[in-house]
């Protein structure tokens, strides 16, 4: 590992110890850098006593499941998959502004079963302390099932973390942030699992062209596609962007838009 700053020296000890006294612990692993880079320290400070736990359902894209799946194996952390299903909460479908709430939920209770069944000392997220100054739900539910969150305990922020994770030679250090597909489903519009498949179809046929940052936002007949602003001009060509309107009519859209501000986390609830 390269030097590091003696602050960022300082939180990745301060972190290493947090999970190391733990003792065991289930890692909440999506797969996104915040609960990858969890899980690698764990691993590093717990080895068998770490696993990680990613909850399979029909709002987690299978393109996400199969990267997580990967970077564990890379780490060699324990990786275990269960299934939980949100459109049977009925809450959740209404998709109203708690609809994080009641999905972590449904995570936590079930992920507190398996800790309690295999004595597994803690749940951890990886939630870290840029996420404090957002309006999340889940966090609230994350405190109410006593998850622990050993990034804010150590102090680390987003970027700290992107760094760290870079030297300690995780292959995702960079990965876009993620978020669950009904995020995608305008609030107050009813979550189903045809508008699920069909977001994660038009983000996987995206994906395929080679953009990055990417959200398909269903508004019924109309999908709203935002992408990084760096990576616009990419939706210039004529012969991609008619790929991309063909293949999102095929999937049930009569138009197709581009959101002008590009993609930005919660541009859904604007809709």
């Amino acid at each position: 590992m390269s030097m590091q700053p003696a602050l960022l020296q300082h939180k990745l000890d301060r972190l290493r110890t947090l999970l190391s006294d733990m003792g065991s612990v289930l890692v909440a692993y999506s797969g996104g850098i915040d609960s990858t880079f969890v899980l690698k320290v764990a691993h590093e400070q717990l080895q068998e006593k770490a696993v990680g736990m990613t909850a399979v359902s029909p709002t987690f894209p299978s393109i996400e499941l199969e990267a997580a799946k990967q970077v564990a194996q890379e780490i060699g952390a324990r990786h275990e998959i269960v299934q939980t299903d949100q459109l049977e909460i009925p809450e959740f479908v209404s998709n109203d502004a708690a609809r994080c709430f009641h999905c972590k939920t449904d995570l936590y209770q079930l992920l507190e079963t398996i800790r309690q069944t295999g004595d597994a000392a803690y749940i951890v997220d990886g939630t870290n302390l840029d996420d404090l100054g957002d309006d999340r739900p889940g966090i609230r539910a994350a405190r109410e099932w006593r998850v622990r969150s050993p990034l804010v305990e150590a102090e680390l922020s987003k970027a700290d973390i992107r760094h760290l994770a870079r030297d300690l030679g995780l292959s995702n250090w960079d990965k876009p942030a993620a978020a669950c597909l009904s995020s995608r489903i305008p609030r107050g519009m009813p979550i189903t699992i045809e508008k699920l498949n069909r977001v994660e179809g038009a983000e996987a046929l995206l994906y395929r062209e080679g953009l990055r940052h990417v959200r398909v936002r269903d508004h019924g007949e109309i999908a709203r596609i935002e992408v990084a602003p760096e990576e616009m001009p990419g939706l210039l060509d004529s012969e991609r962007r008619a790929r991309i309107s063909a293949g999102l009519k095929k999937l049930g859209f009569r138009f197709v838009t581009v959101d002008l501000e590009g993609y930005r986390p919660g541009g859904v609830s604007l809709g």
